[in-house]
């Protein structure tokens, strides 16, 4: 039949597709039914110039109305040619029949190389994805333009790729997922780099600095990683974060002039007998409800294209409606956007004018890129123009990690916040979503902002975040807050900080005002904990030197530390000091009679060196991980601590144990 009609597309694809033991002819063939393909399109009577394949379809299709048998002989062989290229295509390319057929060697038919697929394809205009032209209709929700790749887990589900690379499309196998362990976060959040705490000898290094952290955004993120099933990677734990999560029943402070006093325990380590747990607690004044102060806020918000999933930018709008919700009349709102270019979508309004605010925050939409924004310093002039003398004045900005905001420099935008912030205008940094996280930027400006950085992971997480503790999220109580334990050599042989790595302090910087450290917020909990070791105990694991001399511990008989802290009050660059010494009567001998609060700490500090694969700490296992936490729950209102525990349980099915032992024997995969 071919011969009797060799003009006809379908008998032109018919012999594309038979089987023949020329590579060229088969070629040729191909080529053939492809023009043929396009030339029967043109003489249909739908306007297809400048068209891609799914556009000129749908259009075929338009043409049809109206039209009688005869008239739709051409468009419907296009359809039909349409229907059955991809797929031949896709056969063709892979060598790979789609359905059961001969082997090649019977058929006598010799494979194509890809080369010689793309030579023959050459004539005929390449193949879009489908999916994404067959949703263009009006029905069809319309993905905003983005200026940021997708990375790589994060493919639309609705559409279907068709280019394969080049090593894995022909007789490559699609390797096995593997079940015993969880998969790596396939998201692209980054983090900074960090060595965990080592142990120090008191002997060579008795004295250990660092500055205090407010921040819970580790917790957050760790949490909604295991509840999705996936293994946080080891440096997105950081486990002072975990700590601070929670609130603990601390000492309150007097008066705002002393805003925290330390509360300290010693008690016996759960993962080591031969060791102990200092634990150092503050928890922040809390000024009565007519001591109120009031906030300038400035909302500066991503609407980037990327900002364009439930989890972000709705979230957010959700979010800082509850924000909204808290604030009076003696307050201010603006709201400042970045993404193609920036703009000020809302003047400095009196909250008081709620409707107005949570109108503005509704009509946000995401799209464009954010190339050339100008964000940050929109929103800092706004915070000058509305700045309230003895109040808050803050920029929020709220981002899925693009930090565009006009100052491409990451030294030049951390210098212009710090500027501003000894200026009067603090900042805080809100995360959304998992794809685009820069966890790293996020602290470093949060950081030099004097603010903190929380993640939003969910409705819940912003009301623990906006609205039960919105008076610390906004209202600072002390700044610049640093800690400094000198250990007794007679008393201790050695000691290890748990987390802090990237909050530590040479030992100088304690002294120096112009150094920068952390700030605590009203209500505030913050809480360290020491890995001791009592000299003489078996669980030293460095041998006493043989020459060293004796400790002179003077009248320092019967201590075990010295604490010291140093704070700012929020309108002073002169730092205030609190000392106080950890003496013998402080300690406990069994961890049942130290409190719920310290066992509950105990039990997140084993968590967080578990998840991450901690030198240190591993002896304790998720089970009993649990029940510490469990015996710790103490009261637990807000069913935070109870959450905690149902996480291990959690994280105990995903064998982190497993990916930590892979991480380091450099293996990759597990069995």
């Amino acid at each position: 039949m071919s011969n009797e009609h060799p003009n006809d597309p379908f008998e032109q694809l018919r012999g594309a597709t038979a089987p023949t033991p020329d590579a060229d002819a088969r070629q040729k063939a191909l080529a053939a039914g492809m023009a043929a393909f396009a030339g029967a399109q043109e003489k249909s009577n739908a306007p297809t110039q400048g068209m891609d394949w799914g556009q000129r379809l749908t259009a075929i299709i338009t043409s049809l109305k109206g039209k009688s048998i005869m008239d739709l002989r051409i468009p419907i062989g296009t359809a039909a040619i349409a229907l059955l290229v991809l797929p031949l295509g896709y056969q063709l390319y892979s060598s790979t029949s789609l359905t059961p057929s001969a082997p090649a060697a019977q058929r006598n038919v010799a494979p194509l190389a890809p080369s010689e697929i793309k030579e023959a394809l050459a004539v005929a205009e390449p193949a879009p994805v489908l999916s994404d032209q067959l949703m263009s209709t009006a029905d069809a929700p319309q993905p905003a333009a983005a200026s940021k790749a997708a990375p790589m887990g994060q493919i639309a589900r609705n559409t279907v790729p068709m280019v394969m690379a080049e090593s894995d499309a022909i007789g490559g196998a699609m390797p096995a997922p593997s079940l015993a362990m969880a998969p790596a976060d396939p998201s692209g959040d980054v983090f900074s780099d960090f060595d965990e705490q080592r142990l120090q000898v008191v002997a060579d290094a008795p004295v250990s600095t660092f500055s205090v952290d407010v921040d819970t955004a580790s917790y957050a993120y760790v949490r909604r990683m295991l509840e999705d099933g996936l293994l946080p990677e080891p440096d997105a734990v950081r486990i002072e974060e975990l700590l601070n999560y929670f609130p603990y029943d601390y000492a309150p402070a007097s008066s705002a002039a002393v805003p925290f006093q330390p509360s300290v325990v010693v008690y016996p380590t759960p993962w080591n007998p031969d060791t102990q747990l200092l634990q150092i607690g503050i928890k922040g004044y809390v000024p009565p409800t007519e001591a109120d102060t009031p906030s300038n806020l400035v909302f500066l918000i991503d609407t980037s294209g990327s900002m364009n999933a439930p989890d972000k930018l709705p979230l957010l709008k959700r979010a800082f409606g509850l924000l909204v919700e808290q604030l009076d009349a003696r307050d201010s709102v603006s709201i400042v956007v970045y993404a193609g270019s920036a703009g000020v979508v809302l003047e400095p309004t009196a909250a008081s004018e709620k409707a107005k605010i949570l109108a503005a925050l509704d009509d946000l939409a995401a799209g464009g890129g954010t190339a050339g924004a100008a964000g940050i310093s929109l929103a800092y002039q706004l915070a000058e123009q509305a700045k309230v003398e003895g109040g808050t004045n803050r920029v929020i900005l709220a981002t899925d990690g693009d930090f565009n905001v006009g100052i491409d420099d990451p030294d030049a935008l951390e210098d212009f916040i710090k500027t501003q912030r000894d200026g009067g205008v603090t900042l805080s940094v809100l995360g959304f979503g998992r794809g685009n996280l820069d966890d790293a930027t996020m602290q470093a400006l949060a950081q030099n902002g004097n603010g903190n950085a929380s993640y939003i992971s969910s409705f819940r997480e912003a009301q623990k975040v906006l609205v039960e503790e919105g008076g610390s999220t906004l209202d600072m109580i002390a700044k610049d807050v640093k800690v400094q334990v000198e250990f007794n050599p007679a008393s201790v042989a050695e000691y290890r900080l748990i987390g802090y790595e990237t909050r530590a302090l040479n030992r100088e910087d304690f002294n120096n005002d112009a150094v920068d450290a952390g700030d605590v917020g009203a209500g505030h909990n913050v809480t360290a904990l020491y890995e001791i070791t009592p000299v003489g105990s078996p669980g030293a694991l460095v041998d006493p030197l043989r020459y060293g001399s004796d400790a002179q511990a003077g009248d320092a008989e019967g201590e075990i530390a010295f604490l010291k802290m140093r704070y700012k009050l929020p309108d002073s660059d002169v730092s205030q000091l609190i000392e106080q010494p950890v003496t013998a009567d402080l300690a406990y001998g069994d961890i049942a009679d130290a409190g719920v609060d310290q066992k509950f700490a105990a039990a997140v500090a084993a968590f967080g060196q578990k998840l991450k694969g901690s030198d240190y700490g591993q002896a304790l296992g998720w089970d009993d991980i649990a029940a510490l936490a469990q015996a710790g729950r103490g009261a637990d209102e807000s069913g935070y601590r109870a959450e905690f525990i149902q996480l291990v349980r959690t994280a105990a099915l995903l064998k982190p144990d497993t990916a930590a032992a892979c991480r380091a024997t450099a293996e990759t995969a597990c069995e």
